[in-house]
């Protein structure tokens, strides 16, 4: 059940240890606006990207800061524009802090935004002391990116948060923080609906890695593989969302799990 998938590069690091590469300085340090790779400064991660562009691969670059993000989409654009056209589907891994004028970009440039909904109500708890009250309104601007048409697709970032999806839709949907302070959601205007969030794991999912035709989906013709919850969570309070949990598991139309 192994394939060859996509290529990743990172061009900056992460907003825990301040080096999320940013267009200001951090509040919490002011000594820095974070760190873009060493592929970035020196050009390889350019070079990279065309050559592997080039050759119908797909690529997949962790961005997480304002700067990072634009810098990527800029790459891409500009790949875009210069190699020979095919059905590429570029990716930012996190897409985690975008400024709001960056984010129709990823829709104009066909860039598909990779996101894990669980941080933000993990980071939710500690992510203004870092960046400040401005910068926190376009972190993870799920919200945003749906009306501005963007493809969402939604992971884990196991083993860094949570493998179960459930609590992936309970925090997209609810952005309930884990320190308990924000019930009514942590920057609750980037809110989505169940179903967005459903689609962003399933049909999104299988569009961001080439399987659309085989997978995200229950219809003739694709895999069969789904999961039955003991709970509709379509129905339920949003906030009992992550209390529910699988009754069963069926993989290529086998049942593998049963509670």
């Amino acid at each position: 059940m192994l394939k060859l998938g996509s290529l990743k590069a990172f061009a900056d690091g992460s907003l825990g240890s301040s080096t999320a590469w940013f267009f200001e300085r951090y509040n919490q340090d002011t000594t820095t606006t974070g760190l873009a790779m060493d592929i970035v400064n020196n050009g390889e991660l350019e070079k990279w990207a065309y050559e592997a562009d080039r050759n119908h691969l797909q690529i997949c670059t962790h961005a997480i800061g304002d700067k990072a993000n634009s810098y990527m989409l800029d790459l891409y654009q500009d790949i875009t524009n210069r190699n020979p056209q095919w059905d590429r589907r570029f990716r930012i891994e996190h897409a985690q802090h975008v400024k709001f004028e960056d984010i129709p970009r990823f829709a104009t440039t066909k860039v598909i935004a990779s996101v894990q909904p669980y941080h933000c109500i993990d980071d939710g708890v500690w992510a203004e002391k870092r960046i400040g009250p401005d910068r926190i309104k376009y972190t993870y601007p799920f919200r945003s990116f749906l009306d501005n048409g963007v493809l969402l697709c939604f992971g884990s970032d196991w083993t860094v948060a949570p493998l179960n999806p459930i609590l992936g839709i309970y925090a997209a949907v609810t952005r309930r923080t884990l320190d308990d302070k924000n019930p009514d959601g942590w920057i609750p205007e980037q809110k989505i609906t169940v179903e967005e969030a459903v689609k962003c794991y399933t049909i999104n999912n299988a569009y961001a890695s080439f399987e659309e035709n085989i997978k995200g989906s229950i219809e003739k013709g694709k895999l069969a593989d789904f999961t039955i919850l003991n709970e509709d969570i379509f129905t339920i309070a949003p906030e009992k969302i992550k209390d529910v949990s699988v009754y069963m598991t069926i993989l290529n139309g086998n049942v593998i799990y049963r509670k």
